[in-house]
């Protein structure tokens, strides 16, 4: 009888992973299963105001040698320059980046009133392109110096962080909450995310031979804190009518971190709910 070979653990034990974005919603609770599973992880963010409780946390729960808090500007090529090299230093190789950083507006209520509610024939063009300079101009950049690290070491793993909106267009009535005054989902955000799965397909086709794997994930609607008028408006449009639990958005960002995913470039993992299947 043929021996069927053992697939790869799904296991990033040892692996160095940089996360952008590392003190949001999503980045903060990757890196923290990461470091649970036994990677080290750099948590790279240009918010230095949450920096210091950032670090108190992960002390209490981890050694200092298997994190790095890094500041990260990603539109600066000087500031993605650095980052690299203190990772570099400090662990001698970078196995996978996480390009989680964007500028997206947020309709939980941490963020109410903050969304600017101007239709799409009003709505600022700076907004688009500051947008623009960091979802997309910077993804680019500081994905350029992690692949010059990761040629030098002859592997690597980009993992981009895409959205539902850079596959579909928003349903603007999930922003609608019967208040008198619309919202909606700015076009901005659609703009500068749509560019991700083509840029994915991109960098895996370039590096293909040079033993650096891009595949994008695609997260949608985390749960923070959002009010009752969001969740109501979400469970009619989603087929699992609900929103995502952020834990459990680990199990495939893990998948694509470790080598069980070997095989996978260029690929686009979904992990929404069933919201892009209707």
């Amino acid at each position: 009888m043929q021996q069927i070979p053992q697939q790869p653990s799904i296991s990033i034990a040892d692996k160095v992973i940089l996360i952008t974005g590392a003190y949001g919603l999503i980045g903060f609770t990757i890196a923290q299963a990461f470091l649970l599973q036994g990677a080290r992880v750099v948590l790279a963010d240009i918010n230095d105001g949450r920096k210091a409780n950032i670090l108190e946390a992960l002390e209490r729960e981890f050694p200092a040698d298997s994190f790095l808090l890094a500041t990260l500007d990603i539109t600066r090529e000087e500031s993605c320059e650095k980052v690299i090299s203190e990772i570099a230093g400090k662990f001698g190789k970078l196995d996978v980046l996480v390009n989680n950083a964007a500028i997206d507006a947020k309709f939980d209520q941490q963020h109410a009133g903050s969304v600017n509610p101007s239709r799409f024939e009003y709505y600022p063009v700076e907004l688009l392109r500051k947008s623009v300079e960091v979802n997309l101009t910077g993804t680019v950049i500081i994905t350029q110096f992690a692949c010059r690290q990761m040629l030098k070491q002859g592997s690597g793993n980009i993992i981009n962080v895409a959205s539902t909106y850079s596959m579909v267009a928003p349903n603007q009535s999930l922003y609608d909450f019967g208040e008198g005054v619309k919202q909606f989902k700015p076009v901005d955000y659609i703009a500068s995310k749509s560019f991700i799965p083509n840029f994915t397909r991109y960098i895996a086709t370039f590096y293909s031979r040079e033993g650096i794997r891009c595949n994008a994930i695609v997260p949608h609607a985390v749960f923070n804190n959002h009010n009752e008028a969001f969740l109501k408006n979400f469970a009619k449009l989603s087929p699992l009518g609900r929103m995502c639990d952020r834990e459990e958005l680990v199990g495939p960002f893990t998948f694509l971190a470790s080598d069980a995913s070997s095989y996978m470039t260029g690929s686009v993992l979904t992990v929404d709910g069933g919201w892009t299947a209707w």
